[in-house]
C-alpha cells in the first residue's frame, strides 16, 4: 500500500533524488552533488513516498501565485513502473487542490521517461528549452 508522510529526513530525500537524477546530471553535464541537491529542498513541501511502511521515494511540492510547481517525484528504482509514480501524481494533484491552485506545473528533463507518464496523465506541453519540457495542468 502506498502512503505519504512529510519530510524529517531531509538528507536520505536528497539521496533518493541523486540516485534516480545522477544520470541525467552527467548527461547535461550539471554537477549536483547531494549538499546541494539538500540546498534547493530545503526550502519545498517534502513528502515521503511509502510503501507498506518503507520509505521508496519523494515527492515536492512549492507554491506561487500561478499554483502549484511540482518539483520532484522520485521513485527508487526497484519500485519503478509500478504505477507508484501514477499515485503520487494524483496525490499532488489533491495537495495542491486542496492549497486552491489552480494548476500544476513542473519540468521534465527531455530524456527522462517521466515525460510519457505526464503526457499520459493529461499535463500539456507549454514550453520547451534544449534541456526541459515545461508542462502543466489544469486542477478540477
Amino acid at each position: 500500500m502506498i502512503s505519504y508522510r512529510p519530510t524529517d529526513d531531509l538528507l536520505t530525500s536528497a539521496a533518493i533524488t541523486y540516485a534516480n537524477m545522477h544520470p541525467f546530471y552527467a548527461h547535461y553535464s550539471v554537477d549536483w552533488q547531494q549538499p546541494k541537491i539538500l540546498e534547493q529542498i530545503v526550502a519545498l513541501d517534502n513528502w515521503d513516498i511509502l510503501f507498506n511502511g518503507e520509505l521508496i521515494g519523494a515527492l515536492r511540492l512549492s507554491f506561487d501565485s500561478d499554483g502549484c510547481n511540482l518539483r520532484d517525484v522520485q521513485v527508487n528504482g526497484p519500485f519503478q513502473n509500478k504505477g507508484i509514480g501514477a499515485q503520487a501524481l494524483a496525490e499532488s494533484l489533491r495537495l495542491a487542490k486542496q492549497s486552491n491552485a489552480k494548476k500544476l506545473s513542473l519540468k521534465v528533463f527531455k530524456i527522462s521517461p517521466a515525460q510519457r507518464l505526464y503526457k499520459r496523465e493529461g499535463f500539456i506541453l507549454v514550453s520547451e528549452d534544449e534541456r526541459f519540457y515545461y508542462m502543466e495542468k489544469e486542477i478540477t
